[in-house]
């Protein structure tokens, strides 16, 4: 009986905090919506950027299929980091933990932005048609749309 209490005891203590947070939440599909300056443009993006690393950090980045959307001056938070190190780096690890970035075709045609020249490591299999559109169609698939 001992061991086995004891076994259980040397187990627990190898599951970190971040394990036991993660499995509360269970699976997550979400949305991201971001299409304003958020204030002050690197300030607020990079509020919205801390935002979604505070939900990997307690949903666990395996247990979270997570979506940003980004139309109209959402945008420019891709055109920003262009220029801006830290914005970089935000971006590079939210994709290295399977975050998708999702750019609004409408907006770039409307505002004449080259995603491969203006924007900060887009592809084209990035671009969606509609922000708007891709929004209400990830919420038909039950992602839970948020607007940080």
């Amino acid at each position: 009986m001992l061991i086995v209490a004891l076994s259980a005891t040397i187990a627990f203590s190898f599951i970190s905090a971040s394990d036991v947070v993660a499995e509360g939440y269970g699976t997550q599909k979400v949305v991201y919506h971001i299409n304003d300056k958020g204030g002050d443009q690197s300030t607020g993006y990079k509020s919205a950027m801390r935002n979604i690393q505070n939900h990997i950090n307690a949903v666990g980045a395996d247990n979270l299929d997570l979506k940003v959307v980004l139309h109209g001056n959402g945008v420019n938070l891709l055109m920003n980091a262009n220029e801006d190190d830290t914005l970089q780096t935000i971006v590079g690890s939210l994709k290295s933990q399977g975050v998708a970035f999702e750019v609004c075709n409408n907006t770039l045609e409307g505002r004449d932005i080259s995603f491969d020249e203006d924007l900060y490591d887009v592809w084209e299999s990035d671009i969606v048609p509609s922000g708007v559109a891709e929004l209400a169609h990830l919420q038909a698939q039950g992602y839970t749309y948020i607007k940080p």
